[in-house]
């Protein structure tokens, strides 16, 4: 078995269902007392978070940057970002390590491809809705995805940075993010749900959905368990 490094700590709420899903997924494929090998390096998500927040990307790149290297050198064979926007400066912290990086946009491509989806509704921040660097990944599609109204996209942001980080799952939230899915099923053709954030599967279960989940952290944990287990 390979060992799989993962940064966490953006947020560490997702970081714990990461490591959850890991060792499940190691269980139920080799059975017994079997669990994962995983190196994890969590960041302070403050710093990074702000930084974000005001548009420096090059100050979020040195955190994972600088994360992604202990991580290198705590002896894992696999990259993981375990967060869906940190992944605009994927490129950046895949170059500053020569272990190679997984990519949560290919795995959810490869993931909608198999499933059939072909005009999924991509939810998440409001950087990785409007910003190119996830959607570039599922180019491929038959159809472009789709993303809610502006107005739904700045409240889901906020959803996600006032409650889901910090550990708050409000009945009335997961209201809002399943009625934005009925939504893009009845007026954008919607056919399938990307949770492209890595809590959001923390919110809402995939039975709840009008639209077949395709969950982010979940495809992501499931690509790195291929590549540790080949």
């Amino acid at each position: 078995m390979k060992t799989i490094g993962l940064i966490g700590g953006v947020s560490w709420e997702s970081t714990a269902y990461y490591y959850q899903q890991l060792n499940r997924m190691v269980r139920d494929r080799l059975g017994g007392r079997h669990s994962a090998k995983v190196v994890v390096v969590s960041v302070d998500f403050a710093p990074v978070e702000a930084a974000a927040a005001e548009g420096r990307w090059d100050a979020v790149a040195g955190h994972l940057v600088h994360a992604a290297r202990q991580v290198e050198a705590g002896g894992a064979d696999c990259l993981l970002i375990g967060a869906n926007t940190m992944h605009n400066v994927a490129a950046r912290v895949q170059a500053a390590v020569s272990i190679p990086l997984i990519h949560i946009g290919d795995a959810t491509a490869d993931a909608l491809k198999a499933g059939g989806a072909a005009r999924p509704l991509l939810l998440g921040t409001r950087y990785t809705m409007e910003m190119p660097f996830l959607r570039d990944h599922l180019a491929g599609l038959d159809a472009p995805t789709v993303v809610p109204p502006k107005g739904e996209r700045d409240e889901l942001h906020r959803i996600i940075f006032d409650e889901l980080v910090v550990g708050r799952f409000l009945p009335e939230s997961k209201a809002t993010m399943l009625a934005m899915i009925a939504a893009a099923r009845r007026d954008q053709g919607a056919d399938a749900v990307i949770f492209g954030c890595t809590e959001l599967g923390l919110l809402a279960m995939p039975e709840e959905s009008a639209l077949p989940v395709f969950d982010t952290a979940e495809i992501h944990a499931r690509a790195a368990i291929d590549f540790a287990l080949g």
